[in-house]
């Protein structure tokens, strides 16, 4: 899944495809590197990211949702504003990726319902103006996962058939370096609930908390560990940044896991990763 973040001030690329001509070159970018899933967003949930209005992301992100899904591409738009569904969904948008995982719009469960979009829950707590300020779990995985349970069980309540929905454990989101760290060694833990598990992890700060305090765009080698480190423990799909480095680090890795299957430290046959269909 490539990101495309129409925005002037997302975390790592913010201004970069603010411009419709831009975020179609960084689309067609990311589609000829290989990405499956193009992600539109248009509103910056950085930590510390003003709340943008649903008129205003609306502008930002319908001609480009418009022109890529009339190419056939694959759309998903990352929102958790209804309103911003609704009209992506009838631009031809077929993937909904909310950060709320429909819990911060009342609106958003009906919308997506209504429709036959796939759905991508990911787990935040708070909201990007304070989901940094001393966030605390007494078990990250197990509280996540719990919590990702009850937005799977209120989807389904709403009629949303359960093979539409896939999860995202939320890395970033409302979490420290140690809870992140915690999600990517048990993340086995999150794909345990039956659904295909998106994870991000691209250019994120945890990476730079850990080595040299590098700026976003300098993150790439700290993006494919985790990466692969997610994708050994039940990932599914990677949101990411940088397409082409990533689809290449899974390959190598997938191709040596393929060669000779051998038997790790505590004596458990590791088997080999088998490529697979993601949509």
């Amino acid at each position: 899944m490539g990101i495309v973040n129409v925005t002037p001030d997302s975390f790592s690329d913010g201004g970069e495809a603010y411009a419709l001509d831009s975020a179609l070159a960084r689309a067609a970018a990311l589609l000829d590197d290989g990405a499956d899933i193009v992600d539109v967003g248009g509103e910056s949930t950085r930590p510390g990211a003003a709340p943008v209005t649903a008129k205003e992301e609306v502008r930002r992100v319908l001609p480009v949702i418009r022109q890529l899904a009339g190419q056939g591409v694959l759309v998903s738009v990352d929102t958790r504003k209804a309103v911003v569904m609704e009209a992506a969904l009838e631009a031809g948008a077929r993937i909904v990726n909310d950060v709320t995982g429909l819990a911060g719009d009342r609106r958003s469960l009906d919308v997506v319902a209504g429709s036959d979009a796939a759905l991508v829950l990911m787990h935040m707590r708070g909201d990007p103006s304070s989901m940094q300020v001393d966030p605390h779990y007494d078990d990250p995985a197990a509280e996540v996962a719990d919590w990702l349970r009850g937005r799977i069980r209120a989807c389904r309540d709403a009629g949303i058939d359960a093979a539409r929905i896939a999860v995202d454990p939320g890395i970033g989101f409302g979490k420290t370096v140690d809870h992140n760290l915690d999600l990517l060694a048990r993340l086995g833990v999150i794909a345990d609930l039956g659904h295909p598990v998106v994870v991000g992890v691209s250019r994120k700060s945890f990476i730079s908390r850990i080595d040299r305090n590098e700026p976003a765009t300098n993150r790439l080698g700290g993006s494919l560990a985790a990466g692969l480190a997610a994708v050994a423990q039940g990932g599914d799909i990677l949101r990411v940044h940088d397409v082409a480095a990533t689809r290449q680090a899974l390959a190598v890795w997938q191709a040596i896991q393929r060669a000779d299957p051998d038997v790790d430290a505590n004596g458990t046959e590791v088997t080999a990763v088998e490529s697979a269909d993601l949509i």
